[in-house]
């Protein structure tokens, strides 16, 4: 049996017609360059996330440095942020020509640790920390209550990055409200490569956020900081969405909430097949924890506790168990082996820092196939060249 790390061909199957003519009815309008489904699309993400503005963007690392450009972050400027997650996160900062500072990660749900986060913002005596940017990292929030507490003590704003967490939800304690990502910090960052669970037909991105502002400071940095047009008051970039994407992911947005639905329900399935075996007991895997399962469980309804864009678990001997799973045709990737602070572009930029927790998710962790169409007998198969690959 072959099981790929993701089928986006058997997604695309019962959309294709309806994504070809919209592709082409764009084609056809030949207006190339922003546009009505752009807006519309703008409209429909921010009405989605429960934000009152959208701002499309070129990709998710684009929309992550245009929200840190809107705060004017720069050179002698840190950024607050994990060390574990996708080089983006932390190129972005470097681009301004800021510093990246990192508050190791929770070793649960592999989100930055608020109580890392407070012991770095007690000790920044300079006030040079601008900007806090906690990722939602494989589909779950991070602890958001815990972030804003801190980012309103010490006067810092939030930009979340989320771009692998749309539609995710959070248990606002003070509201008893469930919020989704994106919608509680000044804003939140999407990316829509195709690989995430509302993927486009090649790169896009977009911002959202309850500042109408800090929406118009976007749009205009996004076209080269124009406004009005060849009047550049700000420096920005081409960072604007294409509407071939913007159509496409208009048609997929529809779909997004069955889509989180089926990834849950493979998730548990998977849970349920680790726990028959004894590689969970006797720790050779660990399975991943959604940290609001049971706070979900006690508001009622399908609330998106976890959105599982990754389904990461914790193995030993990962490497072998890699070539095991290929050599049985089995997709998997590892998200990801070097840890942010670690990354060669960083020499002689840093002091050299022990942050445990990433470290040992970068030796340890693997994902697997998770996508929504992944059939019963296919996760079965999965389990069953785990549990043979460590009784050899």
């Amino acid at each position: 049996m072959k099981v790929p790390l993701l089928d986006l061909g058997i997604q695309l199957q019962s959309m294709r017609e309806e994504i070809v003519t919209a592709v082409t009815n764009v084609i056809d309008s030949t207006t190339y360059i922003q546009g009505p489904e752009v807006v519309a699309l703008e409209e429909e993400v921010a009405s989605y996330c429960g934000a009152k503005y959208g701002v499309g963007v070129s990709s998710g690392t684009d929309a992550l440095l245009v929200s840190l450009m809107a705060l004017g972050v720069g050179p002698g400027d840190r950024v607050l942020t994990t060390p574990y997650s996708f080089f983006a996160t932390m190129g972005v900062v470097l681009r301004c020509g800021a510093t990246p500072v990192f508050a190791d990660i929770d070793p649960i749900s592999y989100n930055i640790d608020p109580q890392a986060m407070q012991e770095i913002l007690a000790g920044d005596k300079e006030k040079s920390i601008k900007a806090i940017l906690p990722v939602h990292l494989y589909g779950q929030c991070a602890d958001m209550g815990a972030i804003l507490t801190l980012a309103a003590e010490y006067g810092i704003p939030v930009i979340e990055d989320a771009a692998q967490a749309i539609g995710a939800e959070y248990p606002d304690v003070s509201s008893g409200e469930w919020v989704k990502s994106g919608a509680m910090g000044l804003a939140g960052c999407f990316s829509f490569f195709p690989s995430k669970n509302l993927g486009g037909i090649g790169d896009g991105g977009m911002v959202v956020t309850n500042d109408s502002a800090f929406a118009d400071l976007l749009r205009m940095l996004r076209n080269h900081g124009a406004e009005p047009k060849y009047y550049h008051s700000r420096i920005g970039g081409n960072f604007r969405l294409d509407p071939i994407q913007a159509t496409v992911l208009r048609i997929k947005l529809k779909h997004l909430e069955q889509w989180h639905g089926d990834r849950r329900k493979n998730a548990s399935h998977y849970n349920e097949l680790f726990a028959q075996t004894a590689l969970v007991q006797d720790k050779r895997v660990g399975v991943p924890t959604a940290v609001y399962l049971n706070k979900a469980n006690e508001a009622g309804g399908n609330k998106n506790y976890h959105i599982y864009n990754q389904y990461v678990i914790r193995v030993q001997d990962r490497d072998a168990l890699i070539d095991w799973l290929r050599s049985h045709d089995i997709g998997c990737e590892i998200y990801y082996p070097v840890a942010l602070h670690e990354q060669e572009c960083l020499r002689g930029l840093l002091d050299k820092e022990a942050l445990p927790n990433a470290e040992l998710a970068a030796q340890s962790t693997l994902a697997l196939p998770i996508y929504p169409e992944l059939t019963p007998a296919m996760q079965e198969y999965v389990v069953e060249k785990i549990v043979a690959f460590y009784e050899r």
